[in-house]
């Protein structure tokens, strides 16, 4: 009997290699700043704790980094090369104390390499960030230009909306719902609209956040993928005229209604499709969230992900957001990951010693020239 996991590696392009891609998104973007920050808002009232984003995910200090690299060198594949992750990328975070001074009327950012350089955890990160590039442990593609809706989210703080208001006061925008029941809109989908104004608007978002990937990193990103994987196909000339080829996700692509009013799905974003407007999908078919569920078997769930892709003749393309790897706000999250992570990889070379680990560009390059 087919189960869904089967029905959606089915269609769509195939391969006979044993290929491994980790995509893990939210990299270079602020979330809970520190400790001290998580304290805070709990103090306030604001459930931080019920959401393991908000309890655990911070930008990765160079500690995260060099322990992360450990784990991903600790293996080789096929052909000597060590697991990679491809790591999705913001650019840009808010300045908050010039977004304050226009009274929430004016929205100010830095690159992501500017906030890092604010904080003392985390000043020497980005040296670790290209040292990874260079090891061919970490490979940066575009997750975005911010990880937020800066309409909405200015509007919440216009509006005095307490939690956001904490939030912003310690220099955090990454609320949830599940920590603040009384935020009434979610502003942590970047292109979460289909009005006209605002596909407009972001025309002009994909031209800067392309062009600022390029100035961080040397090159263009190929491959994209959205900030809570909510988008209007209407981007997605944008995102082809800057370079972009391929799009990461999952089987259903949530389309926005309106201005977020509600979303339609559309489920067809089969692996090696190609869509109307030139991109190649990237189906996320196996996970690894232990952060998100610590109690679940996930290295034995991913396992059972990756020989059901194989099955199928389609890459193992493995869902690991950065949260799962950040231990500065709480270091038992990365003492319970790091060594899940270890056993994940040195099982999958175990099982399939003929696997290569591959980025997101490399795989949509396979796919495209069908090798």
């Amino acid at each position: 009997m087919l189960r869904r996991k089967d029905l959606y590696n089915i269609p769509g392009w195939h391969t006979r290699r044993h290929l491994i891609v980790i995509e893990s998104d939210d990299w270079g973007s602020i979330r809970t700043p520190s400790y001290e920050a998580y304290i805070n808002l709990l103090n306030k009232g604001i459930r931080v704790d019920r959401d393991p984003y908000c309890r655990y995910d911070n930008l990765a200090t160079a500690n995260d980094l060099s322990n992360l690299f450990e784990i991903l060198s600790s293996v080789k594949d096929s052909k000597g090369h060590p697991a990679v992750i491809t790591a999705n990328t913001v650019t840009c975070n808010p300045v908050f104390e010039k977004i304050k001074a226009d009274k929430f009327n004016k929205y100010h950012y830095e690159l992501f390499t500017d906030t890092l350089k604010r904080s003392q955890a985390h000043y020497k990160a980005f040296d670790l960030w290209q040292q990874g590039i260079h090891s061919g442990l970490f490979y940066p593609q575009l997750h975005g230009r911010e990880h937020l809706n800066v309409k909405k989210w200015l509007k919440a703080l216009r509006n005095g909306e307490p939690a956001t208001i904490a939030a912003f006061n310690i220099g955090s925008f990454g609320l949830t719902q599940i920590a603040a029941p009384s935020i009434n809109e979610y502003y942590m989908g970047a292109f979460n609209s289909s009005l006209p104004e605002d596909i407009q608007y972001y025309s002009q978002l994909i031209d800067q956040a392309c062009n600022y990937f390029e100035q961080l990193f040397g090159f263009r990103s190929d491959s994209f993928i959205a900030t809570t994987y909510e988008w209007n196909p209407l981007i997605e000339p944008f995102l082809f005229r800057n370079g972009i080829r391929y799009l990461q996700g999952t089987i259903c692509q949530k389309i926005p209604i309106g201005d977020d009013q509600g979303f339609t799905m559309y489920r067809r974003c089969f692996q090696g499709r190609r869509n109307k407007n030139g991109l190649t999908y990237l189906l996320r078919n196996c996970f690894f969230e232990p952060s998100t569920q610590p109690n679940r078997d996930w290295v034995d769930e991913c396992l059972h992900h990756i020989a059901t892709a194989y099955k199928w003749g389609k890459a193992a393309n493995i869902c690991s957001h950065r949260v799962n790897y950040i231990g500065s706000i709480d270091k038992t999250n990365t003492d319970r990951n790091l060594p899940l992570l270890k056993q994940l990889l040195h099982k999958i070379v175990e099982n399939w010693p003929d696997c290569e680990f591959i980025t997101s560009s490399q795989l949509g390059h396979i796919i495209r020239h069908h090798d």
